[in-house]
C-alpha cells in the first residue's frame, strides 16, 4: 500500500491528533475542517478538502510512526472461515461471520452451481421488470416458514433492506424508537423516513417505556426497532418485555435478527427461541443472508399485507436488481442445512462459552457479551486496539480492531466472531495471546509517549 505523505503541521499536529483521539484533552477542539472558500474556487472541488480526509491521513501517519500495518482491506488468498490465508501465510481467523461454517459447504456450492447453469449469474433487472425466478419464491417461502410468518421478501443488500423498509413504512407524523446502539442501517433508515427518531439507552427498557409514555400520544404510527444479537457487544434484548411494551403503547415491533439467525436459541431459530417467546408477537422480522446463510442480501418476514406493500413501494426493492439466482439457491440450502444439523449451533455455543470463560479467567473486558458468536475484548482507545490487532496478526491471528466512530473512543475493541468450526485449541491459544500482548502493550507505557519518542522531543 502506498503511504500518503505526512500532512503539514508536523509533531504538534500529530500530537494534538493523538491526544484528542485518546480522549485525554479536556477541551477537545472541533474536528479539523477545510476553511470556507467562495463559490467558484477550484480548490473546493479537490477531494482532499472533504471533511475528515485530513484526519484519515493523520491516522495513517500516526500508525506509520509506530510501525503499525493497515489492518483493513487485507486480501485473503482463500475462503475465510475459522482459518484463512493472507499473503501466503495461514491464520486463525476471527474476522468472518460464517457462524455455522456453511460458506463453501459442498451442498451450498452445488446449489449455487446448478442455479448458474439454469439462470445465469444475474436476475438482470428488478423483479418487477424482469419477473420472478423460482429461487426467489422458494427462498422467501423457506424464510417465512422459519419465522412462522405469512410472507417474506428478499433484497440484494442487508443494509439497504433496513433503510428502504423504514423509509417505506414510516413518514413525518410517525415516530421510531430504537436502541442507542442500533446498526447504522437502522439509524439511516429512520433519518431518511422523515419520522421523529427517539433513541433509548442500550437494552434499557425502562428508558424505552419512559419515552413511550411521554411521547407516543404525539404521533400517528409508532415503531420500536431492536437487534436480536448486537453486532458490537454480543448481547440481546428482553423480547418478552418488548412485546408487552409494543402492545401496551400500540406500536409495531421490528427485530433485526441479522446476527441472531443460526446463533440464538437451541436450534438457531433466533431471538424468539432464545427468549422462549411466540414469534407472532413481533410484527417485522428482518435478517441478512450474509452471516449464517453465507451469501449476500437481506429479507423482511411478516404479515402478507406488509410484504405486498414493500414489494410495491420500497425503493430499495423496486429500483434494485433482483437477488442473484445462485445466491438465492445457496442461501436456501444453507438454511436447510442449519435446520437439519443443529449440532452446528450447539458447537458454536460451546466455542463461544469457552472463549468467554478463557477471557474472563485472564481478566479481559468482554463487556455485556453473552458468549455466543460475537465477543468483544474492550481495550480502551483506538491506538491500543490497532496495536493489539497488529501484534496478534504477527502471531498468526486475524482479528479486526473496532475503533471510533463505529464505537465510542473509550470503548474501542477487538471484535471476535466465533464459529462452529474453531477448535478449542485455537480458542485457548488466541485468548492466551490476547492477554500476553495486551499486558506487553500496557507495560510499555502510554502509546502517545511511544509515538512522541519516535518522533523526537518537542
Amino acid at each position: 500500500m502506498t503511504k500518503p505523505a505526512r500532512p503539514d503541521g508536523g509533531r504538534a499536529a500529530l500530537a494534538g491528533f493523538v491526544t484528542n483521539r485518546l480522549g485525554r484533552n479536556a477541551n477537545r477542539p472541533a474536528p479539523v475542517r477545510a476553511p470556507a472558500r467562495p463559490a467558484g474556487d477550484p480548490s473546493v472541488q479537490n477531494f482532499e478538502t472533504l471533511p475528515g480526509y485530513r484526519e484519515l491521513r493523520l491516522q495513517r501517519s500516526a500508525a506509520d510512526l509506530i510501525g503499525l500495518g493497515n489492518p483493513f482491506f487485507r486480501v485473503h488468498d482463500t475462503k475465510a472461515g475459522a482459518n484463512t490465508r493472507i499473503a501466503g501465510k495461514s491464520f486463525i481467523n476471527f474476522s468472518s461471520y460464517d457462524y455455522l461454517g456453511l460458506n463453501g459447504h459442498p451442498d451450498v456450492n452445488a446449489a449455487a452451481a446448478k442455479a448458474i447453469e439454469e439462470f445465469g449469474t444475474s436476475a438482470s433487472a428488478s423483479r418487477i421488470v424482469a419477473g420472478e425466478r423460482p429461487g426467489h419464491l422458494s427462498l422467501e417461502k423457506a424464510l417465512a416458514d422459519h419465522y412462522d410468518t405469512e410472507a417474506c421478501v428478499v433484497m440484494v443488500s442487508g443494509h439497504a433492506t433496513n433503510v428502504t423498509t423504514l423509509g417505506a413504512l414510516m413518514e413525518p407524523g410517525d415516530v421510531i424508537f430504537h436502541d442507542a446502539l442500533s446498526h447504522n442501517s437502522i439509524v439511516t433508515g429512520a433519518q431518511l423516513s422523515g419520522a421523529q427518531r427517539r433513541s433509548f439507552a442500550h437494552n434499557d427498557l425502562d428508558a424505552l417505556e419512559t419515552l413511550l409514555g411521554a411521547t407516543r400520544h404525539e404521533h400517528r404510527r409508532a415503531l420500536i426497532v431492536v437487534e436480536g444479537l448486537y453486532s458490537m457487544d454480543g448481547d440481546a434484548p428482553d423480547l418478552a418485555a418488548l412485546v408487552a411494551l409494543k402492545q401496551r403503547y400500540d406500536a409495531w415491533l421490528m427485530v433485526d435478527d441479522a446476527h441472531g439467525l443460526g446463533v440464538l436459541g437451541r436450534t438457531g431459530i433466533g431471538l424468539a427461541e432464545h427468549c422462549d417467546v411466540d414469534p407472532h408477537g413481533v410484527d417485522i422480522w428482518m435478517g441478512t443472508l450474509s452471516k449464517t446463510l453465507s451469501t449476500c442480501g437481506g429479507y423482511i418476514a411478516g404479515p402478507a399485507a406488509l410484504i405486498e406493500y414493500l414489494k410495491c413501494t420500497a425503493g430499495g426493492f423496486i429500483y434494485s436488481v433482483g437477488l442473484s439466482p445462485p445466491l438465492a439457491a445457496a442461501a436456501e440450502t444453507a438454511l436447510a442445512i442449519m435446520h437439519a444439523e443443529p449440532h452446528r449451533v450447539e458447537r458454536l455455543r460451546q466455542n463461544g462459552n469457552l472463549f468467554l470463560a478463557c477471557a474472563k479467567k485472564h481478566g479481559l473486558d468482554t463487556g455485556t457479551s453473552l458468549g455466543l458468536a460475537v465477543i468483544p475484548v474492550i481495550v480502551g482507545d483506538s491506538l491500543k486496539s490497532v496495536t493489539l490487532s497488529d501484534r496478534l496478526f504477527k502471531r498468526g491471528i486475524n482479528v479486526q480492531p473496532i475503533i471510533h466512530p463505529a464505537v465510542p473512543e473509550r470503548a474501542s475493541r477487538l471484535r471476535f466472531f466465533i464459529t462452529s468450526e474453531h477448535t478449542p485449541e485455537q480458542i485457548r491459544e488466541t485468548v492466551d495471546a490476547v492477554a500476553e500482548e495486551l499486558h506487553e502493550i500496557e507495560k510499555g507505557g502510554s502509546l502517545i509517549e511511544q509515538l512522541m519518542s519516535k518522533r523526537g522531543k518537542p
